[in-house]
């Protein structure tokens, strides 16, 4: 057995998790499961909402990382990346004993060899993309694994949809060239801008790294891509001038054929639009054009595995039920996820923290909940990317009424950059906004600082008031901070705001 390979047959096989509570870990583990694999793991002792995950497949990791917890007859080592062979005393011990390892990227492209595949990749919208297509191709019965980034309500609150193994539907990440292991038939590409600086120094860098990955289609095979999205035209149409032996198939508001989308309208609660293969009006009720572009991908890939399946185009009961399913979309964790409401402010999470999606994120809730005040609280992460977007960063964020900014959450892959910090962006968004008064009680707008996300708990009583839209947007932790201001709120805490 090589890096690259699994057996035809998962089943009996016994695999060992190496960080087993990270979500695309657990993931992973919730299919090897469904396959017939024999699993055990570790990882460190604190809780995460994936503990819920693995104990739901019978998996209880050790709470530490110990090389006495690696067996001679362990068939699969998986390994989270956070962890390599000096670091990590398992991963020393089954390396070792010439146990096969796979990294969580090369155990993605391993799995994908096992069916026909399709890989979601791009800056933005990979998460709630795949997602979509999932809940699509449950709804239409479709025998077939989806992965997603995060848990998603459509799949019980699961990262994974689990119908059958013919197809395989995931998330592919483009950091440190990940996706390349993955082995697609199909690749969904959102969008392509400058980020991961760290990895990659310039646009031209992670263009490159598309470009390979797109060009990795095997003849036959389908580039869905978004019309809209400058880097993925410009991918598209360098790939159609090399490989005239793939089929491409654009999406959005720009694009020709059956995925043009003619029309989209935001009303209280919910957005309609009109795609050119469907006459009728379709609905989501989630917040943001960019989610209705994510939403006709969706549709495109779905269809064109259905075909695949069946053998023809989706009849009007099928779209029926798609459409149905788009309706009833709930979202995924941390992607515009509602967490709750309390003293008459709603409490909202997302993951957003490149500009263009804090910028499209923002402008979809203003537009979806026109009445509310929008408070943004967000923290940058890595200060590679925060030094490289500070402009873009500050602009993005101009959809607020009011802001609250924290220090950069830092990667562990990277070291501190003089002169950057979280100051940095507030200072931006100050000269930029000066109608923006300094955390004042009752002002139409605030521009707010703290060092750490938890020290504003205190002051979010006299700078929240009734109507109010609160959300954390970030990769970092100052989702905790969403969390335990709806907690005080719901214990009456904060009284007269």
């Amino acid at each position: 057995m090589t890096l690259s390979t699994f057996p035809e047959s998962l089943e009996g096989l016994k695999v060992y998790f190496i960080g087993a509570k990270g979500t695309g870990m657990a993931a992973l583990a919730e299919i090897l499961a469904s396959r017939g694999a024999r699993l055990a793991g570790s990882d460190v002792p604190d809780s995460f909402y994936t503990d819920a995950v693995l104990a739901a497949i019978g998996l209880e990791p050790y709470q530490s990382f110990d090389a006495s917890h690696i067996a001679e007859d362990i068939d699969i080592v998986l390994y989270s990346d956070a962890y390599n062979v000096s670091n990590n005393p398992e991963m020393a011990r089954s390396a070792s004993l010439g146990l096969p390892m796979f990294s969580f990227a090369q155990a993605l492209g391993a799995l994908s060899r096992l069916s026909d595949s399709s890989g979601v990749a791009g800056v933005h919208g990979k998460t709630t993309t795949t997602a979509m297509t999932g809940t699509l191709l449950a709804r239409l019965g479709c025998p077939a694994t989806v992965l997603a980034g995060s848990a998603v309500a459509s799949f019980g609150g699961s990262c994974t949809m689990r119908a059958g193994s013919r197809y395989f539907v995931a998330e592919t990440d483009e950091y440190r060239r990940h996706f390349l292991h993955f082995s697609p038939r199909r690749i969904l590409l959102t969008s392509i801008e400058s980020d991961h600086q760290d990895y990659y120094p310039d646009y031209q860098s992670i263009f490159e790294a598309y470009g390979e990955y797109l060009d990795s289609l095997p003849a036959g095979g389908l580039l869905l891509y978004c019309a809209d999205d400058p880097g993925a035209v410009a991918a598209a149409s360098r790939l159609k001038k090399l490989r005239s032996d793939l089929r491409f198939a654009p999406y959005g508001t720009k694009a020709e054929g059956p995925w043009r989308i003619e029309s989209i309208g935001q009303e209280e609660g919910r957005s309609l639009f009109r795609i050119s293969t469907f006459k009728e009006t379709l609905e989501l009720h989630l917040p943001g054009a960019h989610l209705v572009l994510d939403a006709v991908a969706a549709l495109a890939l779905a269809e064109d595995i259905f075909r695949d399946w069946k053998g023809r185009a989706p009849g009007k009961e099928e779209w029926w039920s798609m459409t149905q399913a788009l309706a009833a979309f709930a979202g995924s964790k941390r992607r515009s996820e509602i967490i709750g409401s309390a003293g008459g402010v709603l409490f909202f999470d997302d993951y957003a923290h490149h500009p263009t999606a804090l910028a499209a994120t923002i402008q979809g809730i203003k537009a979806f909940w026109p009445s509310r005040r929008l408070v943004v609280d967000f923290m940058s992460h890595t200060y590679s990317r925060t030094a490289a977007l500070l402009d873009e960063f500050a602009a993005s964020l101009d959809g607020a009424d009011c802001l609250l900014l924290h220090g950069i959450y830092s990667s562990a892959r990277e070291r501190p950059i003089p002169g950057i910090n979280g100051l940095s962006l507030y200072e931006k968004v100050r000269i930029r906004r000066p109608e923006l008064s300094g955390g004042r009680a009752k002002a139409t707008g605030f521009l707010y600082y703290s060092e750490k996300p938890l020290d504003a708990i205190e002051d979010l009583p006299r700078l929240l008031r009734p109507g109010d839209l609160f959300i954390t947007m970030g990769a970092g932790d100052n989702w905790k901070l969403g969390a335990a201001a709806l907690k005080k709120m719901k214990e009456g805490d904060f009284s007269d705001v």
